[in-house]
């Protein structure tokens, strides 16, 4: 089975693959079954899930990502160019531990949020784009036209949602939906 075959992609999912075929494989179950289990996994909502594609560029809805820590893992796990959107209420992030990720892979960063003060503070000094906004519209909009083939947009906040938003849910709706009517 091929690495590109599989539903969940990204290193850290290739690696629980991995791990989650040795007990099947142990019980002698058929190859053919194990790898279509791992290629017709389905992804839970708003967890790396891919949107549309338009005009080159995937629109990936990660919205459930309100802590550093899953959207460091939604940042190391997508390779190609991002443009980051990013924001919420958050309570006190230490966003270094992102800086390697976003200097490598982030291409400009749409801060969605009531106080951006602190994304601002953290990746300023990287000199890449950035914009400001306070609806997921603008923050698609933005993001798209700060886009190029080939970019992926990534809705990965590292943040809680209640400043424009009743939840995580509410807010991937409404990118799903702000994507749609690009």
């Amino acid at each position: 089975m091929t690495l590109e075959a599989l539903a969940k992609q990204g290193h850290n999912n290739v690696y629980d693959s991995l791990v989650a075929s040795i007990g099947p494989k142990i019980r002698d179950i058929r190859k053919e079954f194990i790898k279509d289990s791992f290629s017709g996994f389905q992804l839970a909502e708003h967890r790396l899930e891919s949107v549309a594609i338009i005009h080159g560029m995937e629109f990936i809805n990660d919205s459930i990502s309100s802590n550093i820590n899953a959207t460091w893992f939604a940042l190391e796990n997508i390779l190609r160019p991002v443009v980051w959107i990013v924001g919420g209420v958050e309570s006190g992030n230490d966003y270094s531990i992102l800086r390697h990720l976003v200097r490598k892979n982030v291409k400009g960063i749409i801060c969605l949020g009531l106080d951006n003060s602190r994304i601002h503070q953290a990746f300023d000094e990287l000199q890449l784009p950035m914009a400001d906004v306070v609806t997921m519209d603008e923050a698609v909009q933005a993001a798209y036209y700060m886009g190029d083939k080939g970019y992926v947009v990534l809705l990965s906040p590292a943040c809680a949602s209640f400043d424009l938003f009743e939840n995580y849910e509410e807010r991937g709706k409404a990118f799903r939906k702000a994507v749609k009517n690009l």
